[in-house]
């Protein structure tokens, strides 16, 4: 099943969903720019380069009014021992019923190895301070990706 894909313009779909230490809900965080990357799996080769990618970067996306979230499918405990590993020191939600990803375009048929199968869609979806997608970028890849984010959306 795949859902519908979000697009500039575009109401973001408010959640609640755990974290690795709490919980976060989108609409509390009004007033700011989130940056809700879904990824595949945690501590992964791609997955891991993408996150140490936005941790390198945070600072630089903090300063220009930038929020990090990492989605994935990752028990809160496995999202734990990611952020242990790596150093993270953004919000990394766990959304085991896919319901985030889902709802967001995320989670769908991608080619893996050169078969078509149902999971995880590498995407990024920037929600402006209204709760409006600012950008919506799809099937990225995990090496370049936060470069390519930074650069379009002005953050030296």
């Amino acid at each position: 099943m795949t859902d519908t894909r979000l697009a500039q313009g575009d109401t973001a779909p408010d959640f609640t969903a755990t974290t690795d230490d709490g919980s976060f809900t989108l609409s509390e965080h009004r007033g700011k720019h989130v940056i809700l990357y879904f990824y595949p799996a945690a501590m992964t080769p791609g997955c891991t380069t993408q996150a140490c990618d936005f941790r390198d970067s945070l600072s630089a996306l903090a300063a220009a009014g930038y929020e990090v979230v990492g989605i994935s499918k990752d028990s809160p405990e496995k999202l734990a021992e990611f952020r242990e590993a790596e150093g993270l020191t953004f919000t990394l939600v766990s959304d085991p019923e896919l319901a985030v990803q889902q709802a967001y375009g995320a989670w769908g048929e991608k080619m893996n190895y050169g078969k078509v199968v149902e999971g995880s869609i590498r995407s990024t979806v920037v929600v402006d301070p209204d709760g409006d997608v600012e950008l919506a970028l799809y099937n990225v890849k995990a090496t370049g990706h936060v470069t390519r984010l930074r650069r379009e959306l002005g953050v030296d």
